[in-house]
This record gives structure tokens, C-alpha cells and sequence, in this order.
């Protein structure tokens, strides 16, 4: 028998009544399958974003400020790791590139990002994230003098101590930025970006290494600790001819600034855009005027319900696991890494080092633009699983090289296992970059509600900087006394990594940041979070019917 029922009374009509009126609107329905939030589908399908135009690319050049405290924070940890292998600046210094003297120097970085921890969240959310990126960018400005200048390692250390306590600001004000500034149908990518900028200042140190290498005595260190002042002073000079974040704006009662930055930059000039409206009718709906964000001291924002606990344990979960996958050993520490796979001359370890950051840059770049496709679970479960593999190959490969290579007398260019030591370390860089790398700043920042989130990214830093505490004074050691049997820990650890990450980690694409409150008030985050929905769509792109896909 013919059908004919109307595609409205096929399906489970949940917006039903609303178009009663106006049944026209049921002609040409179009049913779609999707991840994410019906609000953000229909927006996208009423108004396509417009991703080159000036407006866009103007927030775009705003973004690269905030972005810039990515690039300080990459710039340290090559910097730190090129001094290492600089034979003027150990002996200026008297210390090694292994051992408790060489943790404690650069434990010092982490210590002043642990002092932080009180004054980062009342800082950004008292005075605006432009305003957090400019006190983490001074502070750094004063701790790059203090080492350029000093003639001490005590000077040294102090100098790091005030860089660690400004990047730390600067590293929870940049990446809230970004991911509030951003329009919605790019906030993943954009976001995502912000940590691959992280190998832009880590090329910058290596190649300013590299070339210093060329000269003699104490300018060979000085000249690139000197080029720290770089970022910071660009991030200083230009960070009030940006725009504030449109949710900072609304909370501290100036909803119309709010509105006018949205219909700027999302809205490209209309006040009624489909973006602006979302936008707006969400804060209206879900941010706090009177929030906890309002009181320095009030920290019960990020503990005071079941979803705000589960927000901050994946907040801490993906931010502490990417610094705990073994990168910090081949971040801080490579040069012990490569001494136990054979390449022990200073210029061999400055080549290496400046060519895997590069390479690493080039697939932190490859992921970023995937987050939105292939999705945050999937990469972060990609890299965990996949970095366990390479580090259980580093295990064998460094312990043959030590058996038979170091046996022969033969350098790690010269075995196989040295070789096969230098390609996995390329290709833990790799693994890690595509998937880790990018995640680092988004997922924390984004999984926050507005009113938890400069404290629980305070919060975040504290946990980060107290688990490179043990990066810092743990594996130094432990490369000097168990050598290639350090990795054999990265190994498991990985595995448990991605395990946790598979049974507890939500996915996030495709919604606005006030539409994941659906997933974490919600009894299973994660099976919430994996559910396609079945959207009817009619001829003017509205919805106006969903079906959950079991």
C-alpha cells in the first residue's frame, strides 16, 4: 500500500508544534547522520563559515599572539636541552648532561610553575586573558635577563625559576584564549594549533644552537638564551590591539562589547548571524554573571558536582599522560638518549635534535588539522598505544647496541642498533606529535566550563608542573644509572595510558563549548559522548526532528 504519511509523522517529532503553522517548511526534508550537537549542525547548514575571509583571518592573526606562549614554553625546553650539549655552558657551570645536579637546574623551571599555581586563575579571570599574557610574557622577559646576565648558576636557576612562574601564566591565559576567541566551526583546529606553535619556538633555539655551535666560548649559550626576549616582547607589544575573549567580556557585565566582538569576528558584520545568536543565547542560558570566577579565592567551582570533578580529571588526565608518554626524556634529555645509542659528539646531537624538531612540527601541524575529522579519542588512543610499541623497539635496539655494539667499540653510526635507536626516536617523535602534540592545549582547556576554567587550568598547570618534577629529577637519574632499562618503564606505562584513556575519555568534536554540559551531567560521558544522532532537516536548514543511533 502507497505511504502516505508525511515525513514529519514518520519520525519522532520533537519540534513538532513549531512548525505547525507552517508545513511547507516539511518539503525536501533531509536526514543526516552526525556526531556532535544539533544547534551546531543547524547552524552550519543556515550559515556555512566563510574560513579566508578578512574578518576570519584578522582573528586568525589574533590567535598567533596567543600562540606565542606556546612558542616561549617550546622555546625553553629545546633551549635547556641545546645547553646540555654545549660544552662552554657545562663547564661555565660546572654540570653535566645527566645526574641530580643537571635535575636540579632544570627542575627549577617546574618549581616556578608550581609556586604559580595560586595567582594564574584569580590573574586571568580578574583582569582578562589578554591581561594573563601580557604578566606571563614580562615575567619572562625578566627571567630571560636574569640568565642572560647572570654569572652564576645560582643567578642561573633563579632566572628559570621567574621563566618557569611566567610561562605558567602565560601557558593557561593562551590557550583559554584562543579556544574563546575562536569561531565555533574552527575552535578544534585553531585551538589544536596553539601546542604545534610549541615547535616554532623549539626549531627557533635548536637552529640559534645549532649556528652558536659555529663560535667560541660563552657567547655560544648566551646568544640563544638572549633570543628568548623574542616572543615576549612581540606578545607585550601587541597583545592590546586584540580583541577579548567574548565570554570574559559578557560575565564581567559587558554583554554588548560581547555581542559586538561576536558579530566582528563570527557574525562577519551581522548581528543576527546564525553564529552570534547561538553564541549569545548560550551565555545567556549557561555562564555565570556572580560565578565562582568572580572570587579569587573560591576554588569549589571545580569540585562542587559530580560533572565539574569528572571535567577536571580529564582536564589533568590528557594534560599530565602527554607528559608522561616518555617525551620528556627526549625533550629535556636527548642528549643522555643519544649517548646511549652511540652519538656522543656535540654537533652529531645538535643535527639530530634540530631535525626531529622539524619533523616534529611537520606532523604536529598534520594533526591539527584532523582533530575535527578523526576526532580527540582516536589520536590520543593512536599516539598512547603507538608510542608503547616504539618504546618496547627502543628497549630492544639500545639493549643490543650495548651487547654487541659497545662490545665492537663501535659508534651508533657505525651499528645497526644505533641506527635503529636514532630511526625509533624519529618515530616515537612522530607518533607523539600527531596525536599528543595537538591535544595538549585543547582537550584541557576545552572540556572546562567558563567558570572552572582559568582556576582548573591553573589547576592543570600545577598537576603538569608536578609531573615534570618527576621528569626533571627522576629520569636524569635514572638514564645514569640504568641507562636503555629506563625505557622499559615508558613502555607500560604507555599501555596504561591509553587503557585509561580508552575507558574514561570523552569525545568533544563537533559541539560548542557550552554544548558539552550534555556530556559531562550525563551517567556514561563516553558512551554519551560516541552517540550519532539521525537530524531531520528541512528546506531552510532547520531541525526539526532527532533520533538517537543506538
Amino acid at each position: 500500500m502507497e505511504n502516505t504519511m508525511r515525513p514529519h509523522e514518520q519520525f519522532e517529532d520533537i519540534y513538532y508544534e513549531n512548525y505547525l503553522a507552517d508545513e511547507s517548511k516539511f518539503d525536501h526534508l533531509e536526514i543526516r547522520i552526525a556526531d556532535g550537537h544539533a544547534a551546531f549542525l543547524q547552524a552550519m547548514v543556515k550559515e556555512p563559515p566563510r574560513p579566508r575571509s578578512r574578518r576570519a583571518i584578522m582573528l586568525y592573526a589574533a590567535c598567533v599572539i596567543g600562540f606565542l606562549c606556546s612558542t616561549m614554553n617550546g622555546f625553553d625546553v629545546s633551549l635547556y636541552n641545546n645547553l646540555q650539549e654545549n660544552q662552554a655552558w657545562r663547564k661555565y657551570f660546572h654540570t653535566q648532561n645527566s645526574g641530580i645536579s643537571d635535575g636540579v637546574i632544570s627542575g627549577m623551571y617546574q618549581i616556578g610553575g608550581v609556586v604559580a599555581l595560586p595567582f594564574v586563575g584569580p590573574a586571568i579571570d580578574t583582569w582578562g586573558r589578554r591581561v594573563g599574557m601580557f604578566i606571563g610574557a614580562i615575567l619572562v622577559v625578566i627571567g630571560t635577563v636574569a640568565q642572560g646576565l647572570g654569572n652564576s648558576v645560582e643567578s642561573f636557576m633563579g632566572g628559570r625559576f621567574v621563566l618557569g612562574f611566567g610561562v605558567s601564566v602565560a601557558s593557561a591565559a593562551g590557550p583559554m584564549y584562543v579556544v574563546e576567541v575562536s569561531h565555533p566551526a574552527y575552535r578544534g583546529v585553531m585551538t589544536a594549533f596553539y601546542n604545534t606553535w610549541w615547535f616554532t619556538g623549539s626549531i627557533l633555539a635548536s637552529g640559534a644552537s645549532r649556528g652558536a655551535d659555529n663560535l667560541k666560548g660563552d657567547i655560544t649559550w648566551r646568544i640563544p638564551v638572549w633570543l628568548q626576549l623574542a616572543f615576549s616582547a612581540v606578545i607585550v607589544i601587541f597583545v592590546y590591539f586584540i580583541p577579548e575573549s567574548p565570554r570574559w567580556l559578557y560575565v564581567n557585565n559587558r554583554e554588548q562589547a560581547a555581542k559586538d566582538m561576536l558579530t566582528r569576528y563570527h557574525g562577519e558584520g551581522n548581528p543576527e548571524s546564525e553564529w552570534v545568536r547561538l553564541q549569545m543565547s548560550e551565555y545567556n542560558e549557561l555562564l555565570e554573571i556572580d560565578g565562582a570566577d568572580k572570587r579569587w579565592w573560591d576554588y569549589r567551582a571545580l569540585f562542587h558536582d559530580k560533572s565539574s570533578r569528572y571535567r577536571l580529571y580529564c582536564n589533568c588526565c590528557v594534560a599530565v599522560f602527554g607528559q608522561w608518554a616518555g617525551n620528556a626524556v627526549l625533550s629535556y634529555f636527548i642528549s643522555s638518549v643519544l649517548d646511549v645509542a652511540g652519538y656522543t659528539d656535540t654537533i652529531s646531537q645538535a643535527n639530530i635534535t634540530l631535525i626531529n624538531n622539524c619533523q616534529q612540527f611537520f606532523w604536529a601541524m598534520c594533526g591539527s588539522t584532523i582533530v575535527d575529522r578523526v576526532g580527540r579519542r582516536p589520536l590520543l588512543l593512536f599516539s598512547n598505544f603507538g608510542c608503547c610499541l616504539v618504546w618496547l623497539a627502543m628497549t630492544i635496539s639500545s639493549q643490543q647496541f650495548e651487547t654487541h655494539g659497545g662490545s665492537k667499540n663501535l659508534a651508533g653510526t657505525d651499528h645497526p642498533a644505533g641506527k635503529a635507536c636514532l630511526a625509533f626516536i624519529f618515530t616515537f617523535g612522530a607518533i607523539y606529535s600527531l596525536g599528543i602534540t595537538p591535544l595538549q592545549a585543547l582537550y584541557p582547556v576545552e572540556v572546562l566550563s567558563f567558570e572552572m576554567r582559568a582556576k582548573g587550568m591553573a589547576f592543570s598547570s600545577f598537576a603538569v608542573s608536578a609531573a615534570n618534577l618527576i621528569n626533571q629529577y627522576a629520569w636524569p637519574v635514572s638514564m645514569q644509572k640504568l641507562g636503555w632499562k629506563t625505557y622499559i618503564i615508558f613502555t607500560i606505562w604507555c599501555f596504561i595510558q591509553g587503557t585509561v584513556i580508552f575507558l574514561t575519555i570523552p569525545e568533544t568534536k563537533n559541539r560548542t563549548l557550552e554544548e558539552l554540559d550534555e556530556i559531562f551531567q550525563s551517567s556514561n560521558p563516553v558512551k554519551t559522548s560516541l552517540l550519532k544522532k539521525k537530524l531531520g532537516l528541512d528546506a531552510y536548514g532547520d531541525v526539526i526532528n532527532i533520533g538517537v543511533i543506538e
